[in-house]
């Protein structure tokens, strides 16, 4: 079985999400990106967009504008100039 991926998603005033996730897409500004448990390490920035946290069957989206995404093997941090969990309508 796969072990999970320690995520956190941190806004200039409050730290957004923190957990174990399966899987984090994001939009980076060269190009959208997934990052999973033991992924390489990297540092890239992000564009205006939604990271979307899967673990098991659920699913949660959070819209972002801008920021940092730095991949380490303790897991994969979003420092994000702005940043809100989008609600189902």
């Amino acid at each position: 079985m796969a072990g999970k991926l320690q995520f956190s998603l941190v806004a200039p005033e409050r730290e957004v999400f923190s957990g174990l996730v399966d899987q984090v897409d994001a939009p980076g500004v060269e190009g959208d990106f997934g990052v999973l448990p033991d992924h390489a390490p990297f540092m890239t920035a992000l564009r205006e967009g939604v990271v979307t946290v899967f673990d098991g069957s659920a699913r949660r989206v959070f819209e972002v504008h801008g920021g940092f995404a730095d991949v380490t093997p303790a897991g994969l941090t979003i420092l994000a100039e702005q940043a809100s969990e989008v609600t189902a309508a």
